[in-house]
């Protein structure tokens, strides 16, 4: 593995920002046909060795010098664990963590919350629930291969109220195959009836090597770009009125309760990830762990993590992905702020790709800020690319 770079060892931990823990449970009953996660069969020799090696994994990595922020716990589902199981986990995490955690989220699926695991979680200080509901239609959920059903939602959903957690996310998703407009304003509709504090609202993205991808690729479902676009206008003009606030393309929430650990991963903080397939941002290096449980844990016996798309991390790509990530959220981007946290970042280049999104109409300035339109949201992965390419140094020969 490589040394960390001289300047990420000499930076001063005051000034390094928010630091958060991912933990990738890697646990699914089986496989939804849009998800394109690692996810593997739970196995009772399989949990017991994740739960070692993410012990091992935890100790290979310092933070002494830094307090942890968030705590998030995706998947996979890892709900699916036991609440012994979970309560374990969290054990772990919890003591390297500190208690200087402001918000700790949990995914769990419909099918798998129970009281016992909700009160094992909320025991442990989870303070946050992500529940992945997709749609509250059958024929779509069974179009997903999601394993719940509509009845299992409204059930999971009054536990975890009862629960009394601080904050619930429901997980939604549309440009469905086969779903009309009027299906998704009804699942709008039903998840608001059930008054969360959160909203993530997904368009469907069609991921390699997924069965929606084979899918598409045989005609079997086309895209609509259009028809996506009118999904995305209603679901930010309906979520608005019932009081949620769009703060991301995707996500809504109520005063209160956004989702931290996801602010600070887009602002390009520092976050650790653990678990197969996670990904870190960390000590001047990004980069994931092998997307294999077995393999995984055999590379954390050995002292060895974050081994796969490892890239030391400088200017150039800290301030284009913070702009990329940062035009994605309402607030948009303060360029002064920018320029002071990566002074060696190309920024005439980034100057110049903005001012053509302000002059095409996607985005507009105000100050040192700069945001996208609604119509710049739209586009918003456009918009990225072409960030990318401008701040792209072309190679050398």
């Amino acid at each position: 593995m490589s040394e960390i770079p001289p300047s990420a060892v000499d930076a001063d931990p005051a000034d390094a920002g928010p630091l958060g823990i991912y933990v990738h449970v890697p646990f699914c009953a089986s496989t939804c046909d849009f998800c394109a996660f690692y996810q593997t069969s739970p196995t009772a020799d399989g949990v017991r060795m994740f739960l070692s090696s993410i012990e091992q994994e935890l100790a290979l990595v310092d933070w002494s010098d830094r307090s942890v922020c968030t705590i998030f716990w995706g998947g996979g589902t890892p709900g699916l664990l036991s609440p012994a199981d979970l309560s374990r986990l969290a054990a772990l995490v919890r003591r390297r963590a500190g208690n200087a955690v402001r918000v700790w989220t949990a995914e769990m699926a419909p099918a798998s919350v129970t009281d016992a695991r909700l009160a094992a979680l909320k025991d442990a200080g989870v303070t946050r629930i992500s529940m992945g509901v997709q749609s509250f239609n059958p024929e779509l959920l069974d179009a997903l291969g999601r394993q719940h059903t509509r009845e299992q939602i409204f059930r999971a959903y009054d536990r975890v109220r009862r629960a009394e957690f601080q904050s619930v996310n429901l997980d939604l998703m549309f440009a469905l195959p086969g779903q009309a407009e009027d299906a998704w304003t009804d699942d709008l509709d039903q998840a608001l009836a059930l008054q969360p504090d959160h909203l993530s609202t997904y368009c469907l993205t069609f991921e390699e090597d997924t069965k929606l991808w084979v899918k598409l690729s045989r005609g079997q479902v086309k895209l609509d770009p259009a028809h996506e676009a009118r999904l995305y206008e209603t679901t930010w003009e309906r979520l608005a009125a019932a009081g949620f606030t769009q703060y991301e393309v995707s996500n809504f929430a109520r005063p209160g309760h956004t989702c931290l650990h996801n602010l600070n991963t887009w602002r390009m903080h520092e976050w650790v990830g653990v678990g197969p397939s996670a990904a870190s941002q960390y000590r001047g290096w990004r980069g994931a762990n092998v997307a294999d449980l077995n393999q995984w844990a055999t590379q954390v016996s050995e002292g060895v993590r974050m081994t796969e798309d490892r890239v030391a991390l400088g200017d150039s790509l800290l301030a284009e992905d913070a702009l990329i990530f940062g035009l994605r959220m309402n607030e948009g981007v303060d360029l002064q702020d920018l320029r002071r946290r990566f002074p060696a970042a190309p920024h005439a280049a980034a100057n110049a790709a903005i001012t053509n999104l302000v002059t095409d109409g996607l985005a507009e300035r105000s100050g040192t800020r700069v945001r996208l339109t609604t119509r710049g949201r739209l586009v918003a992965d456009s918009v990225g690319a072409a960030i990318m390419e401008a701040m792209t140094e072309p190679a050398t020969t």
